[in-house]
């Protein structure tokens, strides 16, 4: 999807987007460092927007490793639905990341190993944020681990919250650069 495409659908839908532009590579890849690709069965991925780590998560994950891919967004979702209509082992679904725990029992999914987020936590209405965190909290395993980015740290607070143990590290490669927090129970 284009730049301007993406502009778009900011102006028109400013708190699902979150952002003007697209995650750049350099963001995608500290994104999925963290990620064990050879053990994880389950990758849930919140907002993918245009797709920019779904791409990493694709290229990088096990090809038995299911990808459950959550856009709110319509347009989005039908550009990955289009984009990924051949990818094997991969759901894609047009829906709220609060709505986590019913589309995993649908699927008959207990608990995944990681959930990546694109979500603007900044821009969210505070009990839409609370929802999808104590939401994700439930679906991660033991060991799970709930990766997620955002432009500044004034969030970093209201996550712990949820996630006590987040480490910190930064890209200043993307427009805006960015704070990926990878964070345990």
């Amino acid at each position: 999807m284009k730049a301007v495409s993406f502009l778009f659908q900011y102006i028109v839908h400013p708190k699902e987007v979150g952002a003007i532009l697209p995650s750049s590579t350099y963001l995608g890849n500290k994104m999925i460092e963290g990620i064990n690709f050879h053990t994880a069965k389950y990758i849930v991925e919140y907002g993918p927007g245009t797709g920019v780590f779904t791409e990493k998560l694709i290229l990088n994950r096990d090809p038995q490793t299911k990808l459950i891919i959550l856009e709110n967004n319509k347009q989005f979702y039908m550009l990955l639905k289009e984009k990924y209509k051949h990818e094997t082992n991969m759901i894609i679904i047009n829906g709220s990341a609060e709505n986590i725990v019913k589309y995993l029992k649908e699927l008959d999914i207990l608990y995944v190993d990681y959930v990546v987020s694109g979500l603007p936590f900044a821009s969210l209405p505070v009990q839409a944020s609370n929802n999808i965190l104590i939401n994700t909290q439930k679906i991660l395993g033991k060991d799970g681990v709930f990766i997620t980015f955002q432009y500044t740290k004034l969030k970093k607070s209201f996550i712990e919250q949820f996630f006590p143990k987040i480490k910190v590290k930064r890209e200043i490669r993307n427009m805006p650069p960015a704070y990926i927090f990878q964070c345990t129970k």
